[in-house]
């Protein structure tokens, strides 16, 4: 229902009742209340709240308290840098948003609400929320084109709005604490309202240690909720309702000739590419070397004369560094290149600001590196880049599609001695894989035939991996997860459609609902590039690519073991040959060696202390000093040691950071501000 007033007259300065604030300070992100009573909403604590989000931009903050409401926001400036502030409201102050992320189709919306008949004072994408909203209700999520996290306020009708975009690329947390709906951008704004509880939920650390993420709405902490992806919430009279508004369909679509698929790829790739490039700052990109962050920078070359600024992680680790390629990449497409060595000294001394940013435990340290990466973006002046992100889950591109390929072949004839061999290729850097004999290979794999009916046989390997990793578990951490199933938590969500999917599009939908939105955009997304107030954009996650991908018949992503097929041959043409003839390297970052390679910091000593782990009471001190003797002589380290040094040092520091030693009172406000009396 279209909202009266928007036709009569232009857009006021002034409403009635509210208190409306406007600061210009170092924050951004979104906070905010909703009483279950009508009180006024309490300014400072929406300061305090919005404080603790000061990270996430430089340019301006804004607060708004009503009756019963209260929505705070600080603003990285991107689109309509002058006139976009917020919390932004309609024409007759009925509707009010504070907004996160970017609608890259808002020019589309805005020229059709136009005719319409709605009138706009700025040239803002948050504006088209609102009168989106007024035109399609709850269901104007789903005209949208981006990411998104967003609290709107329905004046009217009483009711608190929350959704999240389809693929989870920006984050929102809420908790519902006697009778009010608390939300933030991240748990720490949540944690700077009075009387929230602050306590690790070990079924979610039980999740991590499991999948590398938790399953929302779980979290980390105890009755602290994770909005999911493609999800909307409505909070009204003290209840909550919990919506999904898109799910992704892997079932196949074959009407289509190979060379129209390739087409349509090359035009919606180049389409979304294109108004991700929409911004009123410069826009920069990530180039690591691989075939997707490539693709991306050649696309939005085609759309531009100038140089174009790109940015890169190289390693001093020669066998984790892509640098060549890197330089075969700039060298072609002739940008900008800024590049940051990182070291192992480097991951060590800025872990603890990583894990503060993660607000969760990790069990790899590659969210370091893209932290530094993100800083240097921000150093040079940069808001927005785009990425190559996305690729690999929706085209096949990692190795564990791979990997489950080869296990139902070898399954088809268990007494192959030739058919492991294919296993021992895919992975040529892990050198006790090379020296196991067939019947470990198997075992390890999950080869057995009655396995090949689990609906979650693709990704077993994985996690039964990672899972060893709670052999540091204490006794009282064991007997509490005893009757808690973190696989059965999965396989719970899948939905209804999962099991007539083909294997391979089970496989995509268990790394693009699950790890993508969990740890990839999250851990080494988000989090880390919004840690210096830096924007990243991904085209191949624009909800038509991922769509037209999900479709795709799995041999046209996969052509026998040559992965990301149709994108090679849609976009093959604009790279170096070399770049697409280069197998898939997954980004890998040193892990646990960096805390003991060239210097141990005194917090890791202190952390891992067997004082300090008998006291945080979630790990086994003896085995926990065992492991690290381990990493102090080098001595036969793996896969699973690395993981569970990882996933024990980042749990104790989200203890000592968020449970212990939280900071009160939120983060730093103006000693000054202009405030606007509302009559």
């Amino acid at each position: 229902m279209r909202r009266s007033g928007h036709r009569s007259r232009a857009f006021p300065t002034a409403l009635t009742d509210p208190l409306l604030t406007y600061l210009r300070l170092s924050m951004c992100g979104i906070a905010g209340f909703r009483h279950s009573d009508e009180r006024v909403a309490d300014t400072q604590l929406l300061d305090n709240m919005i404080g603790m989000l000061r990270h996430r931009g430089p340019d301006g903050v804004g607060v708004y308290a009503d009756r019963g409401i209260g929505l705070a926001h600080a603003r990285l400036s991107i689109i309509d840098v002058q006139g976009g502030s917020q919390p932004m409201h309609n024409e007759d102050g009925s509707l009010w948003i504070t907004f996160n992320g970017e609608i890259f189709n808002y020019l589309e919306l805005r020229e059709d609400l136009i005719r319409r008949g709605h009138r706009f004072y700025t040239h803002s994408d948050t504006e088209v929320v609102l009168h989106l909203y007024e035109e399609q209700g709850e269901d104007c999520v789903r005209h949208f084109n981006g990411q998104w996290a967003f609290a709107l306020w329905d004046k009217r009708d009483r009711k608190l709005f929350l959704s999240r975009d389809r693929l989870g690329v920006r984050p929102l947390f809420y908790t519902l604490q006697r009778g009010t709906l608390i939300f933030g951008s991240e748990v720490k704004a949540l944690f700077a309202y009075p009387g929230i509880q602050r306590e690790l939920d070990l079924a979610g650390l039980d999740q991590i240690f499991t999948f590398w993420f938790t399953l929302p709405p779980r979290t980390i902490f105890k009755n602290i909720s994770e909005l999911p992806p493609a999800h909307s919430l409505v909070f009204k009279d003290g209840k909550l309702d919990l919506r999904r508004h898109w799910q992704v369909d892997f079932s196949i679509e074959t009407s289509r000739r190979e060379s129209q698929l390739i087409e349509q790829l090359d035009s919606l790739l180049l389409d979304a590419t294109r108004i991700r490039l929409r911004s009123d700052v410069p826009v920069g990109a990530y180039l690591s070397g691989g075939l997707d962050s490539t693709i991306i920078t050649a696309l939005i070359n085609s759309f531009t004369d100038a140089r174009l600024r790109t940015f890169s992680i190289a390693f001093a680790a020669e066998e984790l560094d892509e640098s060549a390629f890197q330089n075969q990449a700039i060298s072609f497409l002739n940008t900008d290149h800024k590049q940051i060595t990182c070291g192992y000294r480097d991951i060590a001394d800025a872990f603890p600001n990583v894990i503060w940013h993660m607000e969760k435990p990790v069990i790899r340290a590659a969210p370091a590196p893209m932290y530094l990466l993100s800083k240097l973006v921000r150093e040079n002046s940069y808001k927005v880049v785009l990425t190559g992100e996305g690729a690999d889950e929706v085209f096949g591109g990692y190795d564990i599609y791979k990997e489950a390929k080869i296990r139902r072949f070898w399954a088809q004839q268990l007494d192959s001695r030739l058919r492991p061999r294919l296993l021992r290729r895919l992975y040529p850097y892990q050198q006790n894989l090379q020296r196991q004999p067939d019947t470990y290979l198997q075992s390890f794999f999950r080869v057995g035939r009655n396995d090949l009916s689990d609906p979650l046989f693709s990704h077993l390997p994985r996690w039964q991996l990672t899972a060893r990793a709670k052999l540091f578990f204490s006794e009282d951490t064991r007997a509490s997860l005893l009757k808690h199933d973190a696989l059965l938590d999965l396989v719970q969500q899948l939905p209804d459609a999962y099991m007539s999917w083909p294997s391979f599009g089970q496989a995509q939908y268990l790394e693009t609902a699950f790890l993508l939105p969990g740890y990839i955009l999250s851990s080494q997304g988000d989090r880390p590039a919004m840690a210096h107030a830096v924007e990243a954009r991904h085209p191949f996650l624009d909800y038509r690519v991922v769509e037209f991908g999900a479709k795709l018949p799995p041999n046209l992503k996969m052509k026998v073991l040559n992965e990301k097929y149709i994108v090679k041959r849609a976009f093959g043409h604009r790279l170096p040959a070399d770049i697409v003839r280069r197998p898939k390297q997954p980004y890998r970052a040193p892990d646990g060696h960096s805390f003991f390679a060239e210097h141990t910091p005194d917090y890791v000593n202190d952390l891992l202390a067997p004082n300090n782990i008998r006291d945080a009471g979630i790990f086994d001190a003896l085995t926990v000093m065992n492991l690290v003797e381990k990493f102090r002589s080098d001595n036969a380290l793996g896969v699973k040691d690395n993981m569970a040094l990882l996933g024990i040092l980042s749990t104790q520091l989200v203890v000592d950071q968020f449970i212990d030693h939280f900071p009160q009172g939120g983060g730093p406000c103006a000693t000054s501000r202009k405030t606007y009396a509302i009559s």
